[in-house]
């Protein structure tokens, strides 16, 4: 444990000085709102699918059927755990969850249940694993995006909404599958030598823009965080807010956990796709759902606790529970 608490602490801090990057060029006007835009659609269109393209057309991790089919299911099972989870506290009362109303504990669930799937574990994962884990959490997180998408969204607003599936036909999603068929199939091996030279320089260039994926993922996940707080977080007292925040940290920070360890250790699963679940059990509520709670009538002042207090405490609680994982699967540190 001793020998990879340095690693995991500096992998955790990192992660977190270009987050912070990101909130202070937001608070100096270096990076305006109306960039966000521009800069999001880069990521997620052209600098993400190019990273996964990367790490997936190539791995030997991809080889194995238990990492291509099990890992979206455990993905798909592990958010819908916590959607259940978090969707029972609230049952507790507004006496407890500081709750009052149905928008209220509808966000609380989705928020607290929606574990930070995507840039936040990335660059963990990349650290303390290499590119062979990180194929593994690309093909893991489009299980999760499907629960999201439906079981998420349907909890949110009361129902799936209509041509749901259209939000899984994304560039993210047509990488991995892409990736996935190059994997398999190995068609460069079947070209002539020109040819194979002409696609490594392609290759090139298509690793080049996947490098740019998580800083500049971060420093706008960072920009995000820092307008939110700038809103103040509605109207909820001081009373309820502080059990909304309590309960947040006890759900997604520690009981939370302890579930998805439990399915590292117990799963038939390889070391790669528990070295995942072991990462995405550390990790605070998505910040994403405090925009969903925009658009599907929800409630972002709770989203927004739930984020910000799950965030700064998971500071703390991610080099804990990476490394109480590490020990309890057995998997290995080090790309």
């Amino acid at each position: 444990m001793s020998s990879q608490w340095p690693l995991i602490i500096a992998a955790t801090t990192s992660v977190f000085a270009v987050i912070g990057v990101g909130a202070a060029v937001r608070r100096i006007g270096w990076l305006s709102e109306e960039a966000d835009r521009s800069l999001l659609k880069l990521v997620i269109n052209l600098f993400l699918p190019c990273l996964i393209f990367t790490v997936v057309a190539d791995n030997p991790a991809m080889k194995q059927a238990g990492n291509v089919l099990l890992a979206p299911a455990v993905g798909f099972g592990a958010l819908l755990v916590g959607l259940a989870a978090a969707m029972l506290a609230t049952r507790l009362g507004p006496r407890l969850t500081g709750l009052h109303d149905a928008a209220q504990r509808r966000t609380f669930a989705l928020s607290v249940g929606t574990y930070n799937y995507g840039f936040l574990p990335l660059p963990l994962v990349k650290v303390l694993f290499g590119d062979r884990t990180l194929g593994v959490l690309f093909v893991h997180n489009v299980g999760v995006g499907l629960a999201l998408w439906t079981i998420g969204i349907m909890m949110l607003s009361g129902a799936a909404g209509r041509r749901w599936w259209r939000r899984m036909v994304n560039p993210p999603s047509l990488a991995v599958v892409v990736a996935l068929a190059v994997n398999y199939l190995d068609p460069v091996q079947r070209l002539p030598h020109v040819a194979q030279a002409g696609l490594g320089i392609l290759r090139t260039a298509i690793e080049w823009l996947g490098e740019a994926t998580v800083p500049v993922a971060l420093v706008l996940v960072g920009a995000t965080m820092a307008d939110e707080l700038r809103s103040g977080g509605g109207t909820m007292g001081r009373a309820d807010s502080a059990k909304v925040v309590a309960w947040s940290c006890l759900l997604r920070l520690v009981l939370l956990p302890l579930t998805i360890l439990g399915a590292a250790v117990l799963l038939p699963a390889s070391y790669d796709l528990k070295c995942v679940l072991v990462v995405e059990a550390a990790m605070p509520s998505a910040v994403f759902p405090v925009l969903l709670a925009r658009h599907y009538g929800g409630d972002p002042g709770t989203a927004l606790r739930a984020v910000v207090s799950t965030s700064l405490l998971s500071l703390l609680t991610i080099p804990i529970w990476i490394s109480i994982g590490l020990e309890w699967v057995g998997a290995p540190t080090g790309p």
